[in-house]
């Protein structure tokens, strides 16, 4: 075989024929989600919900609604974090282009073209399209909508925390520590100076004195690690038989989980009206809807257990530990209280509270660690929320693939492939080695390919989980 050398310089051809240009195999984890999104209508759907943010036949093509979307489900399945890195992505894979539909001689969205899309379509059309994918959900029968499960996470802001100004003066924080050092006394304060008189100041990281200039629905927040930094709250309510996301939001972080709470269930409520008006989908959901609610212990208080019980759900919260608790004028809260620590005391309590810890938790890893959305690259709850909403709809959208193929991202397929020819290859080396024992010189490559072919049906079995977590 002759061997080629790469050219540095080269002519480019003037005219290329379509036929010589280059085609991607194609990816069998895409293909197959095209497939589910076209048998649902995706496209004319989310074209007929667009439809009013745009302008005719006047002005230059913008970017489909489909595709938009397809884009942003792009950054939950390759764990891209922001829309640069998705435009990026897209114009340097030919599977990706056979994704969203787009052929080698179109030229791929800016980042920017994605941007301008987001700020064009508003809040309440992401929610559709995230109710809409509740939707499908349903009609494969994972959303049943009876036992809900809520919590929330931090995710780090796109704001410095050295950049944070005064709400009444509009000072810096370096202006500010100066400004204290002169009218104590001191005339040119040196560095030293002002970490001294910042070391023991009483409230000094306050949300109610300091705001960050360009975010202000960031707050000052301790994250999971214990770093300080800007951060909003993301809350999820999941269903607890299936594990599906059925409700997000994206609040103040220095909001308590008690006072989001109820939002969070009207969230809920409002997508699974709208998956009820499809009667397929309708069939599928449970005949108590929203009927128990399963949270930690930081939901526990006498407000958000009275209004549960006054809309007819059942908690099953954890409670901490407040000593002997003083109940005068209180009955309405004292029997709420009372009913949800007997529930929790049952075996269905304890049981419900480990899949609390179980499916929640998974939801925030596939999307935030994995998913790649721990740190936001926007600003404003109602841009992180817009895009928040299609990141879970493709967390969604992966739990029918996972029922499809066996596995809910596309490294995960080719993680799985990867492991059954690594399988093939140390059994086709077995068949080279002489067997002398128990008998099986001629029965071994039979036997061996049935254990192969029992690995592989485990390994990719539609429905059936192949971790413990179910992963």
């Amino acid at each position: 075989m002759a061997m080629g050398r790469r050219r540095r310089r080269r002519q480019r051809s003037i005219w290329v024929e379509e036929e010589s240009l280059a085609r991607s195999p194609g990816h069998p984890f895409y293909e197959r989600l095209n497939a589910v999104l076209e048998k649902a209508g995706f496209d004319a759907y989310v074209e007929g919900l667009c439809e009013p943010f745009y302008a005719g036949n006047v002005g230059r093509p913008s970017l489909p609604p489909s595709v938009y979307f397809r884009l942003l489900l792009i950054g939950y399945f390759e764990g891209i974090d922001s829309e640069r890195g998705i435009a990026w992505r897209l114009a340097d894979s030919l599977t990706l282009r056979e994704f969203v539909g787009y052929a080698l001689s179109q030229a791929p969205p800016d980042h920017s073209t994605i941007s301008r899309n987001r700020r064009l379509l508003d809040l309440e059309s992401h929610q559709a399209v995230f109710a809409w994918v509740v939707g499908v959900l349903a009609k494969h029968g994972l959303v049943r909508g009876k036992t809900l499960g809520v919590d929330a996470t931090t995710l780090e802001a796109n704001a410095a925390l050295r950049s944070i100004v005064r709400r009444d003066s509009g000072e810096s924080y370096e202006e500010f520590l100066v400004r204290l050092a002169k009218a104590s006394g001191i005339e040119t304060p040196t560095r030293q100076d002002l970490a001294k008189i910042d070391r023991n100041r009483p409230g000094k990281g306050s949300n109610d004195d300091w705001q960050h200039p360009h975010d202000p629905d960031a707050r000052i927040t301790k994250m999971k690690d214990g770093r300080t930094h800007l951060a909003h709250k993301a809350s999820h309510t999941v269903d607890m038989e299936t594990g599906a996301v059925v409700g997000v939001r994206v609040d103040s972080a220095a909001a308590g989980d008690t006072q989001t709470v109820e939002e969070a269930i009207e969230d809920v409520v409002d997508n699974l009206a709208q998956v009820m008006e499809d009667p397929e989908a309708a069939e599928q959901l449970s005949d108590e809807l929203t009927a128990e609610l399963v949270a930690d212990k930081g939901y526990h208080s006498n407000a958000v257990l009275k209004h549960c019980q006054n809309l007819g759900i059942r908690t099953y919260i954890s409670e901490p530990d407040r000593g002997r608790r003083n109940w005068k004028g209180k009955s309405s809260e004292k029997e709420a209280t009372y009913e949800n620590r007997r529930r929790m005391k049952r075996a269905k309590g304890r049981r419900l509270q480990r899949r609390r810890g179980e499916l929640i938790e998974r939801s925030f890893a596939h999307s935030y660690e994995t998913g790649g959305l721990r740190r936001t690259h926007l600003r404003g709850h109602s841009n992180i929320l817009k895009r928040l909403l299609i990141h879970l709809a493709g967390f969604n959208l992966s739990l029918v693939m996972r029922q499809a193929l066996g596995v809910g991202t596309p490294r995960g397929l080719q993680g799985s492939l990867a492991a059954l020819a690594a399988l093939l290859r140390r059994w086709l080396g077995r068949l080279r080695r002489p067997r002398r024992h128990h008998g099986l010189h001629g029965n071994l490559p039979q036997l061996l390919a049935a254990r192969f072919a029992q690995t592989a049906r485990l390994a990719l079995c539609p429905g059936k989980p192949r971790y413990t977590t179910g992963c």
